[in-house]
């Protein structure tokens, strides 16, 4: 590997990963100057994708289609989601439909659609792996890219590294133990198989689509499905719970007490986390319920249950799962393993480097940051580290998902134009 010792152009923004929230940064950088401020974004795939293993055929979105990448902060943007579907020729279609949900797939290409305009601002195949300060104004950003390092300098880094899947201590996912972030990667690798029994652990949104997937698709396999809640939980996206996903509300967690700030998070879990939209709750119970009338049960639910113990063997993995009311233990042999065990937020110290000690950490030693999504630094830097994702125990549940993606960009943008060079125009 090697480094080059030219001293590189200083890049007005160096976007950190380019899924939706850095594109819809991307989008606001070019909507707020003219002629386009001077960014570009590193993202280590090698094109553009989000979720893939997860884009299953009928899924829907959990958003409306208005919390798109713009349209809150820009309802007149070329780059809205209604402008997606009037360049697909759909529009009309759409309205049609009745729907405030798209497919998970037509979502996903939307963004491939948003993505397409900006290729001349985005490295892909490119991993930075270190931030360092050059000097008070500027940090310098170090980018792997086919097994050579190069140096890139900013006054601005925005982290869109998006978040990790993950799995209970211990397991290691493998040939027969899955996570649903590669779910269809991993059966597009297996054409024309036919298993016998699957099981899927976890109790979220994941978890059940990846239930109702499976049993669709393997009509002569047995899907376990295993979780230790009594039934699969509906979210809570009723119009008055759905404020929690208001900008205002980032507002006023930003400014709460710590006590309240635990509240809060704690009363709009059932927003997000660990819950299955209620349809797809029932879809899963009128299969099972019909399925037990046919006496022939294909789906099995085996709830208040917890797996003790779990092992690859040749051929397949055996599962141990104890239904913990009385203690009783079963094994399932089964082709394969899936955990919808969820995902954690990257930890942006671990990519901060060496420009990490000049940042400001509280007491449970996550970042200090700022309302307006910069990192908050000692005395003396006057370059800027900016955060999207990594943000919930200062900006709530609602900091970092798709819903605020568009208002979270804006504020960031205005940020920028405000504590460095006036690149942008306000918007």
């Amino acid at each position: 590997m090697s480094e080059e010792c030219v001293q590189p152009p200083v890049h007005d923004v160096v976007g950190v990963g380019f899924g939706p929230s850095n594109l819809a940064l991307a989008v606001a950088l070019d909507e707020a100057a003219g002629d386009g401020a001077d960014a570009v974004f590193f993202e280590k795939q090698q094109e553009f994708g989000w979720h893939r293993g997860m884009l299953i055929d009928g899924a829907t979105m959990q958003v409306h289609f208005l919390k798109d990448l713009v349209t809150l902060r820009n309802p007149a943007s070329p780059y809205s989601f209604l402008a997606y579907l009037h360049a697909r020729g759909r529009l009309i279609d759409f309205v049609n439909h009745k729907t405030m949900f798209p497919t998970r797939l037509e979502f996903h290409d939307y963004l491939e659609w948003v993505a397409a305009a900006f290729t001349d601002r985005v490295r892909y195949g490119s991993e930075v792996v270190a931030l360092r300060p050059y000097d008070d104004d500027i940090l310098e950003v170090v980018v792997r890219c086919d097994d050579e390092l190069e140096r890139h300098l900013t006054r601005n880094v925005v982290i869109g590294a998006g978040l990790e899947p993950v799995l209970p201590d211990g397991v290691q996912a493998g040939e027969r133990i899955w996570h649903t972030e590669d779910l269809l990667t991993r059966l597009g690798e297996r054409p024309g198989w036919h298993p016998k029994r699957l099981v899927v652990v976890g109790a979220g949104q994941s978890a059940a689509e990846a239930v109702e997937y499976l049993h669709r698709s393997f009509v002569d396999a047995e899907v376990c499905a295993v979780f230790a809640r009594y039934g699969y939980s509906p979210a809570d996206d009723s119009s008055f719970a759905n404020r929690i996903f208001d900008p205002e509300a980032v507002d006023h967690y930003y400014a709460a007490p710590d006590e309240v700030k635990r509240m809060l998070f704690e009363y709009s879990r059932n927003t997000n986390y660990s819950v299955v939209d209620l349809d797809l709750i029932d879809e899963l119970y009128r299969r099972s319920y019909a399925e037990r009338v046919a006496g022939a049960e294909r789906l099995r639910i085996l709830n208040a249950s917890r797996l003790v113990n779990v092992r690859e063997e040749p051929g397949g993995v055996r599962a141990r799962v104890r239904f913990m009311p009385t203690g009783e233990e079963t094994d399932l042999d089964a082709d394969v393993l899936v955990y919808a065990t969820g995902y954690r937020e990257r930890d942006p110290l671990a990519l901060l480097g060496e420009a990490a000690a000049h940042c400001r950490t509280g007491s449970d030693g996550r970042p200090v940051v700022e309302r307006d999504y910069r990192v908050a630094t000692a005395p003396g830097p006057r370059w800027n580290v900016y955060l999207q994702g990594a943000t919930e125990h200062s900006h709530g549940i609602a900091s970092s998902l798709l819903s605020m993606t568009a208002v979270r960009t804006g504020e960031i943008v205005r940020s920028i134009a405000r504590r460095s060079a006036p690149v942008t125009q306000e918007i």
